[in-house]
């Protein structure tokens, strides 16, 4: 199934060109007074420093910024209504501007959508007639910033869990409101969750959606006698069985085995159980430690997927949300062992166990420190909210006009930025890891694999370095041009493979969840000399732009 058309409809409607700060208007219409709105420009997108502790990060929401782009245009209604927030003064002719503008005249270069990527490496150019590209920063970087930490923070919770266990992502109701809910389930998917509990976000993404019931069901119920109907028509059979009384001989067998006691099993815990199959015979996965696991909702579970595989239904797992997860999966597998052998069915080995208990990046490494029998986790609030780091701090800064470099320089070295308009590429040694990203002028010649290269790492002691890149790969490439997509746009799970790919690639020692190694990222030797230069120049009240 197609979801492009549905993605880009919700796109339009949750990011709109008014999705913006008031400032944006206010130069738009100081550049357009003073006849500079067409002077072509170069911004660049980039993120000052590695989010979570780690290493790297993902570059995510280029998807959406390629929908924004393609959409954005101003309506009636806009216009008139940023003529009643903008000073009077304001020449109603730039209203006209404002009303016929678009991105046809716009080039954005970008690192594909997916990739690994580093501190003040530029992940996005965006050129264009200076108003244009000026208008559209804050949106750009309301697409990227929040995308681009929530995927590589459910990156980091792949890389906690290992490559096999399932992983559902269950933010929603914890989410920053709908959109930051929609958001950070295309992008958890993207980082590397399978599964999703957001069914808006299956119905615009594709992402598998799944889920059963809630502590809230089962304890709705207080007695066997609210279930209906009290039948069930077996998987190949053709009458209804009288399953009340098949559940209360199951159970008492069980109890029996087991050595539960009967006076502890909560009836309407039971009743809830029998509901749900009775609803969906081939989903049977409840929560089951709305009471005791070990006195009622094991035991309750058992009788009833017993009488499911009797009518030879499969039933699916059971999901634990409180206490020791680690110690219950433990006491929760044996018990299905026991119950597989002692009655011997078969399909009670392949029953998965859920675990859901405020699930933090820490705890999802310590379940592989400990012996356990979890399958699937799911994670909500740690993972849609970002609770280590709230925002990766990327930013939008100019760097050319009129061809001319432009950089800001600030008393805080962190806070200036890189001049001129740029080629990104990534050295990889022999082994096939990447080692340097190599920030270049457009203009320089790129490196060649084989050949020795000076150059100057970042937030170093500038220091000149020499290195011999086994391949070079040229990270940026053009996506959109003349008010058109001009790569094929992905779906989240292509995107998906993509990041899996790109992080397989990484080296362990920059994946390390705790005190990895940096990774280089340095300027060419022309790049770095005409940083020095243009610093030179503002020394010395030359008309190069200053810090605010």
């Amino acid at each position: 199934m197609n979801f492009e058309p549905r993605a880009g409809r919700s796109l339009r409607e949750r990011a709109p060109p008014l999705l913006t700060d008031l400032y944006q208007f206010t130069m738009a219409y100081a550049y357009w007074r003073a006849g500079r709105h067409q002077e072509p420009a170069v911004f660049e997108l980039f993120f000052r420093d590695d989010p979570f502790g780690g290493a790297f990060s993902l570059f995510a929401g280029l998807h959406d910024c390629l929908l924004f782009l393609r959409s954005f245009r101003f309506t009636d209604e806009d216009v008139e209504f940023l003529r009643s927030v903008l000073p009077p003064v304001t020449d109603p002719a730039f209203f006209q501007f404002l009303r016929g503008l678009d991105c046809s005249g716009v080039t954005l270069r970008s690192i594909p959508e997916g990739t690994v990527v580093f501190a003040r490496v530029p992940l996005m150019e965006v050129a264009g007639p200076l108003a244009v590209v000026q208008l559209l920063e804050t949106s750009l970087l309301c697409l990227v910033n929040y995308a681009s930490l929530v995927c590589s923070n459910a990156a980091r919770f792949r890389l906690a869990a290992g490559p096999k266990r399932k992983l559902l992502e269950m933010g929603l109701r914890r989410a920053q409101g709908p959109d930051g809910g929609l958001t950070a389930s295309r992008y958890t998917h993207v980082g590397g969750f399978d599964l999703t509990s957001n069914v808006q976000a299956g119905f615009l993404f594709g992402i598998p959606v799944a889920g059963t019931m809630a502590h809230s069901y089962v304890t709705s119920f207080t007695s066997l006698a609210e279930v209906r109907p009290q039948t069930l028509v077996a998987l190949n059979g053709a009458d209804p069985v009288d399953i009340i009384s098949l559940t209360k001989d199951w159970l008492s067998r069980v109890c029996e085995f087991l050595g539960g006691e009967p006076g502890k099993i909560c009836e309407g815990e039971l009743a809830a159980f029998l509901s749900y199959a009775i609803a969906y015979p081939q989903n049977f996965l409840p929560v089951i430690d709305s009471y005791s696991v070990g006195c009622s909702g094991l035991l309750n579970f058992c009788a009833v997927a017993l009488v499911l595989c009797e009518l030879d239904y499969r039933p699916v797992g059971v999901r634990l949300d409180s206490g020791d997860l680690c110690r219950q999966s433990l006491d929760v597998r044996r018990v299905f062992r026991l119950c597989g052998e002692h009655f011997s069915v078969s399909a009670f080995d392949s029953l998965i166990i859920v675990g859901t208990n405020n699930i933090t990046e820490q705890s999802m490494a310590e379940l592989n420190n400990k012996e356990n029998e979890i399958d699937v986790v799911g994670v909500g609030t740690h993972l849609v909210t970002c609770t280590r780091q709230p925002s990766l701090g990327c930013v939008y800064k100019l760097v050319e006009v009129r061809g001319i470099p432009r950089m800001k320089i600030s008393e805080d070295p962190e806070k200036s930025t890189v001049p001129g308009r740029k080629a990104v590429y990534r050295l990889v040694d022999a082994e096939g890891r990447p080692f340097l990203d190599l920030v270049c002028l457009a203009v320089e010649s790129p490196p060649e694999a084989g050949v020795s290269l000076s150059c100057y790492p970042l937030m170093c002691d500038s220091s000149l370095v020499s290195v011999t890149p086994a391949q070079v790969t040229c990270l940026r490439q053009e996506v959109f041009t003349k008010g058109q997509v001009t790569h094929p746009l992905c779906s989240a799970a292509e995107t998906r493979v993509k990041v899996q790919s790109s992080l397989q690639t990484l080296h362990p020692r920059h994946k390390r969840l705790q005190e990895p190694d940096s990774y280089t990222v340095a300027l060419s030797e022309k790049l770095h000399h005409l940083v020095i230069e243009l610093q030179k120049g503002s020394a010395n009240n030359s008309n190069f732009l200053l810090a605010n």
